[in-house]
């Protein structure tokens, strides 16, 4: 686990960089796949987790919060409108990729649905960060914006790597996986909007070039 900013880790993983965990102060933030469970409970050691958030209820956030959530005891977040896919069984089907990826996410994947004690909107406070709606590569995708150091929690609006080479760069998320292309384009802009010191990511190294940010998505189109 390495230290990003004021009470911000990022979990350790492999390939690194590839599907990431944080901690905030006292919330973990994503929980990556069904695999993903000893990992995360092997760096969280002793340190006093309260709750647990999803940006977005994809199996590669999703897979291992129930089990993180029964073995610390602790409430899982996340935005409004992915409350049903987290908690009903079965309903994290309509959130995965079409075809033989989706299967494959289904079966190895998926972590088993989970209460959600927290449904999330637009201004919540969350260890410190405000809670933004950026619907688009899910309906309720959320993430997290500390005004004061101008650390962001970006989630999937955006990926700062290559999810079919693995190579780094911003991307837009797979657009197969992305049901409203367009919002999450108006997404991506409103956060780089914020020209955030500190990016985030769920998928690729973390971000210190605000104007990079910019640039990307001044490229991006309608």
């Amino acid at each position: 686990m390495k230290q990003l900013a004021e009470d911000v880790h990022q979990l350790d993983g492999w390939p690194p960089n590839a599907i990431n965990v944080y901690l905030i102060a006292d919330v973990l933030v994503d929980a990556a796949t069904r695999r993903g469970e000893k990992r995360i409970m092997r760096q969280i050691g002793e340190r006093h987790v309260t709750a647990h958030t999803l940006t977005h209820a994809h199996p590669d956030h999703q897979g291992s919060s129930h089990a993180v959530c029964e073995t610390l005891g602790i409430p899982l977040w996340c935005g409004q409108a992915e409350v049903p896919a987290v908690e009903s069984p079965g309903a994290m089907r309509g959130n995965q990729a079409p075809g033989l990826l989706g299967a494959l996410q289904g079966r190895y994947w998926t972590g088993p649905p989970h209460p959600v004690a927290r449904a999330l909107k637009a201004g919540d406070d969350v260890a410190g960060f405000t809670v933004l709606e950026t619907p688009g590569h899910t309906r309720g995708h959320v993430s997290m914006w500390r005004e004061y150091d101008r650390v962001l929690i970006v989630g999937d609006v955006l990926t700062n790597m290559s999810l079919t080479t693995g190579l780094p760069g911003l991307h837009e998320p797979l657009a197969f996986a992305t049901p409203d292309p367009a919002r999450n384009r108006d997404s991506a802009r409103s956060l780089a909007a914020l020209e955030p010191s500190l990016a985030c990511f769920g998928h690729g190294a973390p971000l210190r070039d605000p104007r990079k940010l910019a640039d990307f998505v001044a490229r991006l189109g309608d």
